[in-house]
């Protein structure tokens, strides 16, 4: 059976662990070349060499998505080791949790930058292939608390609510150039973050959820995979959930 993403070059920005790290092992095993960015490039390297006993070809960069001029390397290193880009996963993220009361304005302005204005500067420079190519997919990893909202997370709330407006207004703008932009809203996933919350909170976080269970970063990379490929050529401006019925 022909892989789906045989040919193709995709950059997954905070793919050294976790939902990352799920995402770009699938769509390796699909046939893609990856290019794995994350500000821990030891990690980065660690899934890499995953990727090449598996037999697919991988390219760990390190950086911040937070520095514009680090977004851009990420994608002229890609471009310069696989010759294109095809897919762009905007994947990093992290949480700065706290009641808004005591909620520092640095890990406001933190999350914000890494989780928003880091989408912003890997598309920007994105795009730049992409055009040039012709096409290109981009995958944005929102949450479903950018949907529904959640107490001690304004502030990751707020970046992943700003993203699904940001996925929007881009798919509107480059739909005509043969570029489709979507995104993924998981729910909870386990992953080192959740697996870090007391069992009593987890078994309660389980009972929010229609299916029973947490979901699991290959979950989440089957989303990605589809909206990455040639099946989603038709598909632009949307989020698709992946919660367990948590929120529809």
């Amino acid at each position: 059976m022909a892989k789906k993403l045989a040919g193709k070059v995709a950059l997954i920005t905070g793919g050294a662990q976790g939902i990352g790290r799920g995402i770009a092992l699938l769509l390796a095993r699909e046939g893609a070349k990856v290019v794995i960015s994350d500000i821990n490039l030891e990690k980065a390297q660690e899934t890499c060499r995953e990727i090449e006993a598996q037999g697919g070809e991988a390219l760990a960069v390190g950086g911040s998505v937070a520095e514009a001029k680090e977004a851009e390397a990420m994608v002229q290193q890609a471009v310069e080791k696989f010759g294109r880009l095809d897919i762009l996963v905007n994947n990093a993220g992290i949480t700065r949790d706290q009641v808004l009361l005591r909620m520092k304005e640095e890990d406001w302005d933190l999350v914000l930058s890494v989780n928003l204005k880091g989408a912003f500067h890997c598309t920007k420079a994105a795009l730049r292939p992409f055009l040039k190519q012709k096409g290109g997919k981009i995958v944005n990893i929102a949450s479903v608390t950018g949907e529904m909202g959640n107490a001690g997370q304004a502030n990751y709330a707020a970046s992943k609510a700003g993203l699904i407006g940001f996925t929007k207004s881009i798919a509107r703008e480059y739909a005509k150039r043969n570029i489709q932009v979507n995104a993924v809203a998981p729910g909870f996933i386990d992953t080192a973050m959740t697996q870090a919350i007391p069992q009593k909170e987890r078994e309660f976080l389980v009972q929010q959820i229609p299916m029973e269970r947490l979901g699991t970063p290959q979950d989440v990379a089957e989303a990605v995979l589809f909206l990455s490929s040639p099946a989603a050529d038709y598909i632009t401006g949307q989020v698709l959930k992946v919660n367990g019925g948590m929120y529809m």
